[in-house]
């Protein structure tokens, strides 16, 4: 199957100017200023991305595929992820965790959910445990879950600075990052642990304590909810001045931000003004978990779900509201998370990666169209393949 796309104005991430993209299959084939439709073939589809920018797939390397959750008993937890909820928000790449709940929600139905949604069209891959130390893993080690399970590509997401988590102690945490990073250098794959931070004021201290102590090096660390207050983000300028990766959920509700939250367009241009580098940051959406809202006592008063679809929507208002270049706030959702997690299919319009591409509206930078490995999956805003059982 060839697709060819033509007239679109390309950000690779970085800025290509206007060009035409011939898709082989699941992969980019050439990427030329003028492709002619191949004469002998019968299954050539043409895009005319005229008036329109051509943008790697969006990456979202946080959400909850299976539901997360719980935190009020079992009636809040929340549903599994669908197909659509990713295409139509232009997500092609999906990391899938575990969050509170690592009784009722298990590695097995994790990968089997990854799996699904593969079969569906998009690529999807998952982080081995939840918020408990010890980790709970798939084989009995994070070094085996990593090396010998495809879908597994590191930990996560492991809790700190926060009521719900189990309380680890910096020789725990450091144990954890060293069987990722052992399992992550035998393997070939980033082997990072991705660390849920909460509301507590240690911030990031266990992981600097970790880095302090041991030879592991920062990177092997991957904090998010870095934007969830105000001290946190600013600690988070802090780590990332160093060297360490932040991340921030793009997923919230008005209360959050009137009680201190810092929306994600804002922390963007705040990290970039306070001259970190753009490659430490990445949005992502925390998608399927839970919003929850506590008092003071740590008892639940109130109770929201993540949308994948926040992941675009601040990049947007990144570009439209903060002045964000369109290369930087691009950068946040393909090519940072990309070379983070070593996907090295990933993240960029490149011939030979993947062929995940979305079509933005120039005007209004919305989302038109959306391939996944060569698959048109939502044209002009529609979502042209569903899930299995999406009506």
């Amino acid at each position: 199957m060839l697709t060819i796309i033509k007239n679109g104005e390309v950000y690779a991430p970085n800025y290509l100017g206007k060009k035409d993209l011939l898709l082989v299959g699941n992969k980019i084939g050439f990427i030329e200023d003028h492709i002619e439709k191949p004469s002998g073939f019968v299954d050539v589809t043409v895009i005319d991305a005229t008036d329109k920018i051509v943008v790697p797939g969006f990456i979202d390397a946080h959400v909850h595929i299976i539901g997360g959750g719980g935190e009020g008993s079992y009636k809040t937890r929340t549903p599994e992820m669908q197909l659509t909820d990713a295409t139509l928000a232009g997500v092609t790449t999906v990391i899938g965790v575990i969050g509170t709940d690592g009784t009722t929600r298990s590695m097995a139905s994790l990968i089997a959910k990854a799996r699904a949604l593969e079969e569906e069209g998009i690529t999807c891959y998952v982080q081995t445990g939840s918020y408990q130390v010890p980790v709970k893993t798939l084989t009995g080690k994070i070094e085996d879950d990593i090396l010998l399970i495809d879908k597994i590509i590191g930990v996560g997401e492991i809790a700190i600075a926060d009521h719900r988590s189990s309380q680890p102690t910096s020789e725990e945490l450091a144990k954890i990052a060293s069987a990722a990073r052992i399992g992550g250098m035998l393997s070939g794959k980033s082997g990072v642990v991705n660390i849920h931070v909460g509301d507590s004021e240690d911030h990031l201290q266990l992981i600097e304590k970790v880095v302090e102590e041991t030879a592991i090096p920062l990177r092997q660390f991957y904090p998010t909810h870095i934007n969830r207050n105000q001290s946190l983000f600013e600690a988070g300028i802090r780590y990332a001045q160093k060297g360490g990766y932040v991340d921030f959920t793009t997923s919230s509700i008005p209360k959050f931000q009137k009680e201190g939250e810092v929306k994600c367009s804002i922390a963007l241009r705040r990290m970039l003004e306070a001259n970190v580098d753009v490659s430490r940051i990445t949005f992502t959406s925390d998608a399927q978990g839970s919003l929850p809202d506590f008092d003071s006592s740590g008892e639940l008063i109130g109770l929201k779900i993540g949308r994948i679809s926040s992941l675009y929507e601040e990049v947007r208002d990144s570009i439209m509201k903060e002045n964000v270049p369109v290369e930087l706030a691009l950068r946040v959702i393909t090519q940072n998370p990309a070379e983070i997690l070593k996907l090295k299919q990933k993240g960029k319009v490149e011939v030979g990666r993947d062929a995940d591409i979305v079509l933005l509206r120039k005007d209004s930078l919305e989302i038109d169209s959306v391939i996944a490995q060569g698959q048109i999956m939502v044209d002009n805003g529609e979502a042209i393949v569903k899930g299995t059982f999406e009506v």
